[in-house]
């Protein structure tokens, strides 16, 4: 990959026709390659690089002037000690805002505390309603990264590829930059899935002469049928991605053979009149597909995007899909929201009077009123899915819901109070069932009752797929049957522990609400009965509270206080030095499973001695601040007739000769085998999972090496479990 330099990206403004202030620009880079001196990306280079890339990206958007400068100085405040104060006096209040956005979103790791997360994503929800381009700089900087990705460690290019599939594709989706959005995903496929996309790949390469022949074919047959249109129609054949392929194949179970728009022509004409005649040339040409045609300009997406679908037959007997669009609709369709900063004035940066917007207000009014961060997560993947379904009204209003949903979503998406007081459904004139799954076309007609009494069922709550009905079915519950909440969540937290053999004390049940952050048990009975809270987190959190109280009633071991002014005694049992400790019992953590050789700590427990962690251990770096008073010092003794159990993490292919090699290798090093499982992955390799006895890290270490160049073995890492 070329890398772009400040000359460069100077020289790609002045080829733009837009107003930009390069001397701002080069202030802003100048600040950024002062504040990044000496810092390094994986790859090598230096990390001016990386912001200078992501500025040349939404060069592309011609974004404008604040933008570029934010883009320049977007990882300054995070990762130097440049100040937001310095940057808003330097280049305003406005570059400031965005760099400061951008810093939040990347603050939203996959695996955090539920807490953290759930402020994360509130954070990125404001930083995009008040100023939309924050998230478009973060999505310049997610494919940069992507692009880059080459460099990182396997597993981060597995935690960053899973990331930015499940947030910033569909962010990229709703904001209707396919671009982005089509490359992040082939990108980060190929990192989750090598193997799958290899198929894929192959496959495609088998056709390569035939599919371009058959593309260049079809384009020569349209072509002469609209040579009256002018200025000509501009004509392009492509084939679908590689990720629209993969979908298909691996998430919907489809054969390469029966997926109908791997092959794809895209006509793009200068009216909406136009793109209805050249639809009637096509089907004249070509036999349309039952079923498989799609409106999109009379029904546009949620993301503004505009266009005819029509999948049709040749003479050849090769489905392929054809789309037609205006120019304007074109560029919707590439760039999304950016369009409006390349091919017009651009917008203000708050999404305040955009309608088009009000889904992210809607999200962040959904995280403000939820009370588990469960329920906010399952709106960020629910409002993002990228399946959606085109419902009517009997008055021809359209409404757009997530594939799934149900008539119960439809009457929420009319309004709250049509929801609530739904009594059933029509759809085609026929009544239909709560649970049916509405689908695009469908018109669908809801009876409400008048009754000022009547409300929506609590089985509703297991039906309802949106999470906006949801939402409006719990705050019902919420505000109109708080008695009743708090009966039927008594008992429902009452069945659930007797079958879980847990006894209903008052003190434990005090307990959990504060932790739950209720204000007393009543509470917690009511968001219990209204679905606030998941019945398996508070079981969760009443087996973890009656778990500590057993064991601080049980305690048998001193203080760390009183462990301190003991002499400097140690113990030797199980090769295990403990500083100050004498005669306790020791245990091996199973989360980090520590061998000799690993560095380790020993933690305090009460009634079950000293458990000894692994230092970079998840739980010690989570708890080393806040239980200091319980962390103690603990070494190897180097006592050489010990063993432990170690368990290898092994993906090879599917050969029998693979997975003997791999046993003829921990047998010919005479180290016992305790336990292995094997299962076959979807790609059709294989996952082992080996417990051996092990005298230390160096032991396991040379072993592992051996196994990694068994022929046929993709990957052996040690993990965690015993």
């Amino acid at each position: 990959m070329n890398t772009i330099t400040i000359d460069d990206l100077i020289d790609k403004i002045k080829a733009t026709d837009k107003p930009y202030d390069i001397t701002k620009i080069m202030r802003a880079y100048e600040l950024a390659d002062a504040a990044h001196e000496g810092q390094m990306r994986s790859s090598g280079e230096k990390y001016i690089t990386h912001p200078l890339s992501v500025a040349s990206i939404l060069l592309d958007y011609c974004m404008d002037t604040d933008t570029i400068c934010a883009a320049l100085m977007h990882d300054v405040v995070e990762d130097t000690e440049i100040t937001l104060d310095e940057i808003r006096k330097g280049f305003g209040e406005d570059v400031a805002m965005m760099v400061d956005g951008v810093t939040k979103i990347g603050q939203v790791p996959l695996n955090t505390k539920e807490e953290q997360q759930a402020e994360n994503i509130r954070k990125i929800l404001i930083a995009m309603s008040r100023d939309i381009r924050v998230i478009i700089i973060k999505l310049a900087d997610r494919l940069h990264n992507m692009r880059t990705l080459y460099a990182r460690p396997p597993e981060k290019q597995r935690k960053t590829s899973l990331e930015t599939m499940n947030f910033y594709a569909p962010i990229a989706h709703r904001l209707g930059m396919s671009d982005v959005k089509e490359e992040m995903e082939s990108i980060a496929i190929r990192y989750l899935d090598p193997y799958g996309c290899k198929e894929i790949e192959r496959l495609l390469d088998l056709h390569r002469e035939e599919r371009d022949n058959f593309i260049d074919h079809i384009v020569a047959r349209i072509r002469p049928r609209l040579s009256d249109i002018q200025p000509e129609p501009e004509i392009e054949g492509r084939v679908k991605s590689i990720f629209s392929i993969y979908k298909k194949m691996y998430v919907k179970n489809k054969p390469f053979d029966e997926i109908y728009d791997i092959y794809a022509v895209r006509i793009i004409v200068q009216s909406v009149i136009e793109c209805y005649n050249v639809l009637g040339v096509i089907h004249d040409l070509f036999s349309p597909m039952p079923y498989r045609f799609k409106d999109y300009i009379a029904t546009p997406k949620p993301n503004r995007y505009q266009s005819l679908h029509t999948t049709v037959i040749g003479k050849e007997g090769i489905p392929f899909e054809v789309q037609i669009r205006t120019v304007e609709m074109h560029n919707t369709a590439q760039y999304g929201i950016a369009a409006h900063w390349k091919y017009k004035a651009g917008l203000k940066g708050s999404v305040a009077g955009e309608k088009r917007f009000d889904w992210i207000r809607q999200l962040l009014e959904r995280q403000q009123e939820a009370d588990d961060v469960e329920q906010i997560t399952d709106a960020i993947k629910n409002d993002l899915a990228q399946d959606e379904v085109y419902v009517f009204s009997p008055k021809g209003d359209v409404f757009v819901l997530p594939l799934g949903a149900n008539v119960i979503d439809f009457a929420y998406a009319i309004h709250t109070e049509v929801g609530n007081k739904m009594t059933g459904a029509k759809v085609g004139g026929r009544m239909v069932q709560f649970d049916y799954q509405v689908k695009t076309g469908d018109i669908v007609e809801i009876f409400t009752s008048g009754s000022p009494n009547y409300g929506p069922n609590r089985n509703w709550l297991e039906i309802a797929k949106t999470t906006e009905a949801k939402a409006k079915i719990r705050s019902w519950f919420k505000k109109e049957r708080r008695d009743e909440n708090i009966k039927c969540g008594k008992e429902e937290l009452e069945r659930e522990f007797k079958r879980n053999q847990i006894p209903l004390e008052p003190e434990l049940l005090k307990d959990v609400a504060v932790r739950a952050r209720f204000d007393n048990v009543d509470d917690l009975y009511a968001a219990v009965g209204y679905g606030g809270i998941t019945m398996a987190k508070i079981i969760q959190r009443i087996k973890e509270e009656q778990i500590r109280q057993q064991k601080e009633q049980a305690a048998v071991l001193p203080s760390a206080e009183e462990i301190s002014e003991e002499t400097n005694r140690r113990s030797r049992q199980k090769g295990i030095i403990i500083e100050g400790v004498d005669n306790c019992l020791i245990k091996f953590a199973q989360c980090c499973n520590p061998l000799p050789g690993d560095p380790i700590i020993g933690f305090i427990t009460r009634g079950f001695g000293v458990s000894i962690h692994k230092q970079d251990c998840i739980n010690v770096i989570n708890n080393l601040d806040e239980k200091s008073d319980r962390w103690i010092k603990a070494s190897w003794a180097g006592v050489e007739d010990t063993t432990y159990r170690a368990t290898i993490d092994i993906i090879a292919e599917q050969k029998s000769s693979t997975i003997a090699d791999i046993t003829a290798a921990i047998a010919v090093n005479r180290i016992p085998m305790h336990e292995m499982n094997m299962h076959r992955l979807k790609n059709g390799n294989t996952n082992l999972l080996i417990t051996i006895e092990i005298a230390g890290v160096e032991q396991l270490a040379n072993l592992m090496l051996r196994i990694k160049k068994i022929p046929g073995v993709i990957s052996a890492e040690r993990t965690g479990k015993q």
